[in-house]
């Protein structure tokens, strides 16, 4: 243990250590819905006509080590393009959170969702299609 100590600090000394008490976070749930309802997707959109919604909703359930807050942000992107942007608050191990795009006759492409975390690495993506 006094070894491990003495790396830990001589890598801090020279800006290269991860704290130790830095947690890890991961998508335990991902999908794009028409609606959320008590706190759930109600269903999981892959392909949907426009005609149909005004707006959808990608829902994000996460799960980490530890209870620090971060954030999450949910780009949603049409042909690769960037659409829209939410920043969304975690404030637990276990937590929820979704995004909204409103949805009309100029929303018809092939769509992405990526789920980055505070350093901007994706850690997960959904697709679907609006027609």
């Amino acid at each position: 243990m006094k070894k491990l100590l003495s790396i830990v600090c001589a890598l801090c000394v020279f800006g290269l250590a991860v704290p130790l008490w830095a947690g890890s976070l991961s998508i335990t749930e991902l999908a794009v819905t028409t609606k959320v309802s008590k706190g759930k997707p109600i269903d999981a959109v892959h392909r949907i006509s426009h005609r149909t919604v005004k707006a959808l909703y990608c829902f994000t359930r996460t799960l980490s080590d530890d209870a620090a807050e971060t954030s999450i942000k949910h780009v949603w992107l049409r042909g690769g393009q960037v659409v829209k942007e939410t920043d969304l608050p975690i404030r637990g191990k276990r937590w929820r959170a979704y995004s909204t795009l409103p949805v009309d006759a100029s929303s018809v492409g092939n769509w992405r969702v990526d789920i980055k975390d505070e350093s901007g690495t994706v850690i997960k993506s959904v697709e679907f299609r609006i027609h």
